[in-house]
């Protein structure tokens, strides 16, 4: 029993990287179920018994594929919440989301499905919500505790999600995919995209930290001339008054 099942479960994984490999080589449309089971080493009844029909199979596909994406940076999402340095984590963020998304395979499955978008938009609605759609509603729930910490300005935490992704992803994103760039992406580049984005972001909605009572002291200056500190600038000189009467009779007589 329990080696039937596992027998199964290869099959099943077979099946998948069969049709993923397919789909994402010809397309949706011009991928049929004999070509996957072709590539599985399987019959086509098997196909049909572990995915249903061809629908269901690129579905599940679309699935293993931006979820494997998002799995390395979901952690890191949450614990933006409690971050202590928020431009460091945000960085750091940033660069994991672009180095996993950016890989060849998951630029492929978005040309897939926006080659299929108006035939099929099941398959959109698919990728948008587990990969795009879920990343935003992450991030709207740790940017909410930063605004509930008073690090972030409070407005819309789902409006502020989209904002960073959209920083984040839209320039490396169409450049992918209007150039069909499918190599791996550069480090170096990737981190200044994802550099740029965090400060970008935190110039919008960072709440500025305030200093240190110490810090917010400074030298009352003139203000006439503002190099000069009236606190350390001694008063003028004046004459003193004539204390003896010699001294008076002596400053009255004519020259």
């Amino acid at each position: 029993m329990v080696e039937d099942s596992s027998r199964s479960v290869r099959k099943r994984r077979a099946i998948l990287d069969a049709a993923t490999n397919a789909f994402l080589a010809a397309g949706y449309s011009r991928t049929s179920m004999d070509d996957v089971a072709r590539l599985a080493k399987v019959s086509k009844q098997t196909v049909y018994q572990h995915f249903g029909d061809k629908e269901r199979l690129v579905t599940e596909v679309v699935l293993a594929i931006v979820t494997g994406a998002g799995a390395p940076v979901d952690d890191e999402v949450h614990r933006l919440a409690a971050s202590i340095d928020l431009a460091g984590d945000l960085r750091s963020h940033g660069r994991r989301q672009l180095h996993a998304v950016l890989q060849p395979r998951p630029m492929q499955l978005r040309r897939l499905v926006i080659a299929e978008a108006v035939t099929f938009p099941a398959l959109g609605a698919a990728l948008y919500e587990h990969g795009p759609g879920r990343t935003i509603a992450e991030l709207a729930d740790a940017f909410a505790e930063l605004q509930q910490r008073g690090l972030l300005r409070p407005v819309d935490p789902t409006r502020v999600a989209s904002d960073f992704n959209w920083l984040l992803m839209s320039e490396p994103l169409n450049r992918a995919m209007i150039l069909g760039d499918d190599g791996p992406p550069d480090p170096a580049q990737v981190n200044k995209w994802a550099d740029h984005a965090a400060e970008t972001f935190l110039a919008a909605y960072a709440i500025p930290v305030p200093s240190k009572p110490s810090q917010q002291r400074s030298t009352v200056t003139n203000r006439k001339n503002p190099h000069v500190d009236t606190k350390r600038t001694a008063p003028p000189k004046t004459a003193s008054a004539p204390t003896s009467p010699r001294q008076r009779n002596q400053r009255g007589k004519p020259a």
